[in-house]
């Protein structure tokens, strides 16, 4: 094709599987050409991990502060600046993402072009630039890195009001004075939370229940949690429509078992989950197979229909998670430069919400377990019988493992607790080991810290033998 570039990669996104995959590309000779229509560093970086959890931080430290007295820790009055929250959170999503770049730019074999990428045929690929102007690029390799984005409510009346969404709601200079926030999944509860500890009155209107893809003690412990907290929890409540208040404001109505009824609130955001980005490159003219809900088909090696087409992370529709990319990179990478055989089947993933306490979570739950018919038992602990966590004064929440009875192999864990998702690494290492929950019954563990109770944790099953 006249005017078209030969390379031997094109990859589509710099999102946290891209951007290695690229480097570990240009370092083996490639000519590879990256293409970015945003900033550097994906989701993860510029809207995602890095500046939610800066901001969680920052709300804890103000929700630490207020509870010093606990501590024999006296503050006096306790007030947010979000104007400085903000700032922090854009220095260090800013300097992530430029160091990102800058890490890019020293390979000569690599050029990272800003623009909006979509194939125009097989492994063909067409570029509009940011700056004006296209290209087109071809290759014998091509990988889609392109993620997902904030999905919009169907919500009627919602074009009348002003709503905010995961990314827009980290861009506000003041502190809301009632947020009203659809969807109880990670991004509601995490925002929630976060919103209600630098001051905002908190409504979270969720359809089912909070964390509804959770065991139903899980569920319910977190809205416990969050009412402590003064966070007001609808659940099972559809919103029907949304008007603006004569102040300004927004007027949800919702429905709910008691019947309908108006919530009204200053700021309205939108928590209800993401949509795959494949929608935007065009894939049939390539012949990559999308599935039902817009994922792109690829096999358990990361290639997809397509001869030479690979793709990796959340467009793949497997666990949205960042370790998660990074790892379909590692696979790439050993089948593509590497001697292959490597695979993103059976592998074993684990997440943490970052709530406070957060939600640490990794293989089956008591639902899955029952759901693959088999003979399980479950071992519980509350973090207030957790030595580490009472020294802190932060027993909110459990420990909860689920094991296999014939072969004492451990199916899952959860631990809704103060740092929950590194002590369920703990577990995950164990799974991945195929040891028995006999040998944490039994390990030798630091004293006194928070994984040491998984000790105790496993030593419940024996009180049922």
């Amino acid at each position: 094709m006249a005017g078209t570039e030969q390379l031997d990669a094109i990859i589509i996104g710099t999102g946290q599987g891209g951007k290695p995959l690229a480097g570990a590309l240009a370092e083996a000779g490639w000519r590879t050409a990256i293409v970015e229509k945003d900033r550097v560093g994906g989701t993860c970086v510029i809207r995602g991990c890095t500046p939610t959890k800066t901001m969680i931080a920052s709300a804890r430290v103000a929700h630490l502060a207020r509870r010093g007295p606990e501590y024999g820790v006296h503050t006096g009055d306790v007030h947010v600046e979000l104007e400085t929250v903000r700032a922090r959170k854009r220095d260090i999503v800013d300097s992530w993402s430029a160091a990102s770049r800058r890490g890019m730019e020293r390979h000569e074999t690599l050029e990272l072009i800003l623009g909006t990428a979509r194939f125009t045929g097989a492994r063909e690929v067409e570029v509009e630039l940011n700056g004006g102007g296209t290209r087109r690029l071809t290759a014998d390799h091509v990988f889609i890195n392109v993620g997902a984005r904030l999905r919009t409510p169907d919500l009627p009346g919602l074009d009348e009001v002003p709503w905010l969404d995961a990314t827009s709601i980290m861009e506000l200079g003041e502190v809301p004075g009632h947020l009203v926030v659809l969807g109880g999944g990670f991004i509601g509860c995490e925002f929630g939370q976060m919103f209600r500890r630098f001051g905002s009155d908190v409504t979270i209107v969720e359809k089912r229940r909070l964390m509804s893809r959770e065991d139903e003690d899980v569920s319910d412990a977190l809205t416990g949690i969050f009412e402590e907290e003064g966070i007001r929890v609808l659940n099972g409540a559809d919103a029907l429509r949304v008007a603006p208040d004569p102040d300004g404001g927004v007027e949800l109505l919702v429905r709910t078992a008691q019947g309908e009824r108006t919530i009204r609130g200053t700021h309205l955001m939108s928590a209800i989950g993401t949509t795959s980005n494949s929608d935007l490159l065009n894939l049939d003219s390539a012949g990559v197979e999308v599935g039902e809900r817009g994922e792109i088909v690829a096999n358990a090696r990361r290639e997809t229909s397509a001869d030479g087409v690979w793709a990796l992370g959340d467009v793949v529709g497997s666990a949205p998670f960042t370790h998660t990319s990074y790892d379909d990179y590692r696979v790439i990478r050993q089948n593509v430069l590497g001697p292959g055989g490597a695979t993103a089947a059976d592998r074993i993933v684990p997440y943490t919400m970052f709530t406070d306490p957060q939600l640490g979570r990794v293989g089956m739950d008591e639902q899955a377990a029952e759901a693959a018919g088999l003979d399980y038992r479950v071992a519980k602990l509350p973090m207030t019988r957790v030595a580490r966590a009472i020294e802190m004064n932060e027993t909110r929440g459990f420990m909860k493992a689920v094991v296999e009875r014939r072969t004492d192999r451990i199916l899952g864990g959860t631990i809704l607790g103060v740092e929950g998702g590194e002590v369920v690494s703990v577990l995950q290492v164990a799974m991945m080991g195929g040891l028995p929950w006999t040998t944490l019954r039994d390990a030798v563990l630091s004293h006194p810290t928070l994984s040491e109770s998984l000790n105790n944790l496993f030593m419940t099953l024996e009180a049922e033998e």
